[in-house]
């Protein structure tokens, strides 16, 4: 990749990583830089959104079954 394009590209995952924290979606640069290159290969957005809002269910639901770590031997 040229230094102009890796210019472009950098600032723009920090414009997305700026507008993600105004909208207070709690995702990493780095899974947003993830999410943006799924995108550009053709995955469905939505799909995406879908996914990452399963998985977030998931993790809390996992994180409210497990005993706290207090409670361990």
């Amino acid at each position: 990749m040229d230094p102009e394009a890796a210019r472009t590209a950098r600032e723009s995952l920090d414009l997305a990583f700026h507008m993600s924290n105004i909208l207070d979606t709690g995702l990493d640069r780095h899974t947003l830089s993830v999410l943006i290159a799924l995108c550009d290969l053709g995955v469905n957005p939505e799909a995406l959104a879908a996914v990452v809002k399963e998985l977030r269910k998931e993790k809390t639901s996992l994180s409210s079954s497990l005993p706290a770590a207090s409670s361990l031997p």
